[in-house]
């Protein structure tokens, strides 16, 4: 694609990715294909390719507009079209780009900017947050539906292991997970501390940035990067920490980005450089503690009925990280059966805010998601991020889970 970006930006370093990312895309139009939004509206500007073309004229100098802007709001950042296009397209970069340029071309007003300045601000303080989901849970009963299908019921973390062991890892505690499900934190926990890693939360560490910086306060989610640098680099620094686990995949999405996020801090590029290179999901570190967890299992998979699970991937999981097939592989081994589900590639509609922001798109996504996890009469579903999880219990007719908790379960069942 050719490109000829105005002056505003064509000399920034944001000018220069977002001129190369342009450059790789060929109008191929594969990506509509897999795009959610598109499959539902049927817009060429409500997928990729069109997306495309908005943000370049933006780039290029075409003042944006409203409807510019409600293109761009309505994308979800699953990055499906990522995995699809043959050509390397790191449309989510691009998407911030064009995204921030815009939000200054055409503020916000009225109830839209309050409400978004309200999930910034008040969504990523954990304490703050943690005290309203309680209150909440007092008051379920006498909220409307919809506001009571976001507040979900209270979850027991159950034993945290002492730590004991030589190999010590940090896990990410996050803003919403700790009082939305401490259970799956403590579930690693206990999983990894069977294969001989101790897994600590650092206090001082907190969100990781991703909802500030997706809701176009770029620099508040890269403060919320350094505070967690801050938080983990004295046991990195030291030589005491193996690697930073994370159990949202929209997370570790985010900490997996920190170098690129503040490869122009000369103060934290390199240590935010490093983050990234320790961060691991907890599929991952599981994955390769696999011969020592299968030792564990087999007293508990043998001559045992295998429980049918559904497995929704997350975006962030199969196409943000690229982990494919991981999950699945572990719970097949730890004697679940997977039931075959549909369209394994689309989202599911939470995507960070997006339930918040786009309402009715997102419980479209939903219920096509959740009709597909319950066609194959699973017992469960399991899926691998906190907002997936919680945005699939709202309307689900049997549980859901992280799928490390299922592991959990497993070996502790008497054998």
């Amino acid at each position: 694609m050719q490109t000829n970006l105005a002056d505003f930006i064509k000399d920034t370093p944001e000018g220069h990715e977002a001129e190369a990312i342009l450059r790789k895309c060929v109008h191929c139009g594969f990506c509509t294909a897999t795009c959610p939004t598109y499959q539902l509206l049927g817009d060429e500007l409500d997928g990729p390719r069109g997306r495309i073309y908005l943000i370049k004229e933006v780039l290029e100098g075409r003042p944006a507009t409203e409807k510019t802007r409600l293109h761009l709001d309505r994308c979800l950042t699953c990055r499906s079209c990522e995995t699809t296009c043959p050509s390397g397209v790191e449309y989510g970069r691009l998407a911030d780009i064009g995204r921030h340029v815009v939000e200054q071309q055409v503020p916000r007003t009225g109830a839209d900017r309050l409400k978004r300045i309200a999930l910034r601000e008040f969504v990523p303080r954990s304490g703050l947050f943690g005290t309203a989901m309680g209150v909440g849970r007092l008051l379920r009963p006498l909220l409307p539906r919809v506001l009571a299908e976001q507040v979900p019921h209270s979850s027991q973390a159950g034993r945290w292991p002492v730590r004991r062991h030589a190999r010590r890892m940090i896990v990410l505690a996050g803003c919403v997970q700790p009082a939305m499900r401490p259970s799956i934190n403590a579930a690693t926990a206990r999983v990894l501390d069977l294969l001989g890693i101790s897994l600590v939360e650092q206090p001082a560490a907190g969100c990781c940035g991703a909802l500030k910086f997706h809701l176009q306060d770029q620099e508040g989610g890269r403060d919320d990067a350094r505070r967690n640098i801050d938080a983990w680099w004295p046991g990195i620094a030291a030589g005491e920490v193996e690697a930073i686990v994370v159990t949202a995949s929209g997370c570790g999405v985010q900490v997996k980005d920190y170098g690129h996020l503040l490869k122009g801090d000369p103060a934290y590029a390199a240590k935010a450089a490093r983050v990234a290179a320790l961060s691991r999901d907890v599929a991952e570190v599981v994955l390769a503690e696999a011969p020592a967890l299968q030792a564990i299992l087999a007293t508990k998979v043998a001559g045992r009925p295998a429980r049918k699970i559904a497995f929704h991937a997350p975006c962030s999981l199969q196409h943000g990280l690229k982990i494919r097939g991981v999950v699945e592989g572990l719970l097949t081994a730890a004697g679940f059966e997977l039931v075959p589900v549909r369209d394994t590639h689309l989202c599911c509609g939470s995507a960070g805010t997006y339930s918040l922001l786009q309402p009715a798109l997102s419980r479209q996504l939903r219920d096509n998601k959740l009709a597909a996890l319950q066609e194959g009469r699973g017992e469960r579903i399991a899926s691998a991020n906190i907002g997936c999880i919680e945005h699939l219990c709202t309307t689900a007719v049997i549980p859901v889970q992280h799928w490390i908790e299922l592991i959990d379960e497993k070996i502790t069942e008497s054998p």
